[in-house]
């Protein structure tokens, strides 16, 4: 499904114009990120988790030459969905 699907999907199902559909997108993908950067965790009740952990640096392998390189550390965003929606998808 595409951003655009979605929002249509968004309009049609609450009743109002794909516009205003839009704006409410963004705003919950705003709201996503600044809790994702202020606790790290955000809990959508009957979706799922969004968390960012910190994944550790580490070596790797460059598959063309073979030649050994660093992998820098960074903070990853993970998502873990509900049972609920893991048993609708099933």
């Amino acid at each position: 499904m595409t951003k655009s699907e979605l929002i249509g999907q968004i309009a049609e199902n609450a009743g109002i114009s794909k516009s205003e559909a839009d704006k409410a997108y963004d705003a919950v993908v705003s709201a996503i990120i600044s809790g994702l950067k202020a606790d790290g965790n955000v809990p959508l009740t009957g979706i799922g988790t969004f968390k960012v952990t910190h994944r550790a640096g580490r070596s790797g392998r460059n598959p063309s030459t073979g030649e050994t390189i660093q992998i820098a550390a960074k903070n990853v965003l993970k998502f873990k969905a509900s049972k609920s929606v893991e048993a609708e998808i099933d």
